[in-house]
């Protein structure tokens, strides 16, 4: 086991004794597993400065090894999650919110890793009233599975409803848990974010005692594969979150793929933003596809994606993939539904083939903590903020300043009423 650096085995071992959140020192009693509150995370990247943690987006296990092994060769902290879309009850990916905890303290184990990891729900998606009934049992049921982090994704409804929705559904998420909140549906160029619709989200949630982590905004950027023609607004972003510096909420950073790594950097030194998602990018890594600076996987003269001779998995297995997507009609980003058919055929490859896709996704991790979002050395971090707090939880980073008695559900509505925004196009924007 190779400790995480500038930490003595004594304090790893205290760090494992009280820095694991209750859920998972009930699963996981013998583990040296370093799982941890998203919490945590977010406070070793502040403390840092100028740092993002990498979300991986985990459509696979091997792109859990090999951003874990990234991870640990960066001495980063890092979170490891998936969508609801991805997985979800009705998800396209064979990894899901009930089985990624025990995928990562497993790993771990095997691998020897130590550095802090957060198991994160993103896009917990809330888009009508039967999605809440429904998350009141299956919120529950994922932090029971292990989950430490949570995305409660409720964008895609007006503004009052979004925040409703957000306070109604606080309860069943554990005090010591990771919180993300967002506002704007994340649909590109169209329907940004305002500072108002964000101040509107954060102030009425502060004054329910709900003070999220993150907020992630729709900043000009966009899901899957598919760049922007205007990519990441940083000037808007920074905005946002200088408006937003009372509340003591970081950023989150949703649909890196698309965006150069220069625009990448530029989030990191001139916003708040402590986390950014990657996903896409990760996926097509791991099969072993060509994708260029942007996290895009490369097309050839005919439209199709290009496969890299001795990287990714088996040609063989490639040409039945491509196979099975023609007959059903998938093409560019729905080749992300192949992931839950071919997980088993993916996993019975020989031991070269499943080592050189974990390999690529390592190197390519690797890069992103410690060239572009400024994460390496982030681990010590996050063991100091659990040894200083003493407990799992280090606490809410802001405290409560807006009066209860202004955020009443019948003047939230009168609020919401009265912002003016473009919430975009209707459509499915997600990955």
């Amino acid at each position: 086991m190779q400790l995480v650096q500038g930490i003595s085995a004594e304090d790893f071992k205290k760090a494992l004794s009280i820095g694991r959140p209750p859920n998972i020192a009930k699963l996981f009693p013998n583990s040296n597993a370093l799982i941890v509150s998203g919490k945590v995370i977010d406070q070793a990247m502040i403390k840092k400065g100028n740092a993002i943690a990498i979300a991986a987006s985990v459509r696979n296990g091997f792109v859990i090894k090999g951003a874990m092994k990234a991870a640990q060769r960066a001495n980063a902290a890092i979170l490891i999650e998936i969508a609801k879309s991805e997985g979800g009850r009705d998800a396209y990916c064979a990894v899901n919110f009930w089985n990624m905890a025990l995928l990562v303290d497993q790993i771990c184990n095997e691998e020897g890793i130590t550095v802090p990891v957060a198991i994160h729900a993103d896009h917990y998606g809330i888009k009508k009233d039967k999605d809440i009934d429904q998350a009141k049992t299956e919120i529950v049921s994922m932090f029971d599975a292990g989950v430490t982090s949570i995305a409660i994704d409720a964008s895609h409804l007006p503004d009052a409803e979004n925040l409703l929705a957000s306070i109604a559904l606080n309860q069943y998420v554990p005090d010591w848990a990771g919180y993300e909140t967002e506002v704007g549906e994340i649909k590109g160029k169209q329907g940004l974010s305002t500072v108002d619709e964000a101040l509107f989200l954060i102030r009425g949630l502060n004054a329910h005692g709900i003070f999220p982590n993150w907020i992630a905004l729709n900043n000009g950027t966009t899901h899957g594969i598919e760049a922007s023609s205007a990519g990441i607004q940083v000037g808007l972003t920074g905005r946002i979150h200088e408006a937003l510096e009372p509340y003591k909420v970081s950023g989150a950073q949703h649909g890196t793929s698309g965006n150069s790594f220069d625009k990448l950097r530029e989030i990191a030194q001139k916003t708040r933003t402590t986390k950014a998602n990657v996903a896409t990018a990760l996926q097509m890594v791991s099969w072993g596809l060509t994708v260029n600076e942007y996290g895009n996987a490369q097309l050839d003269e005919n439209g199709n994606f290009i496969k890299l001779q001795d990287h990714g998995i088996e040609d063989d297995v490639w040409s039945e993939m491509v196979s099975f997507a023609q007959e059903k009609g998938w093409r560019g980003g729905d080749f992300k539904k192949l992931n839950r058919p071919f997980e088993n055929r993916l996993l019975s490859q020989p031991k070269a083939i499943r080592e050189r896709m974990i390999k690529d996704v390592e190197d390519f991790v690797y890069g992103l903590i410690t060239d572009v979002f400024n994460g390496g050395d982030t681990a010590g971090l996050a063991i100091e903020t659990i040894l200083k707090a003493g407990s799992y939880d280090p606490g809410p980073k802001a405290e409560r300043i807006e009066d209860p008695a202004e955020w009443t559900t019948e003047k939230i509505r009168e609020k919401g009423a009265l912002i003016n925004s473009d919430k975009g196009p209707e459509g499915d924007f997600e990955d």
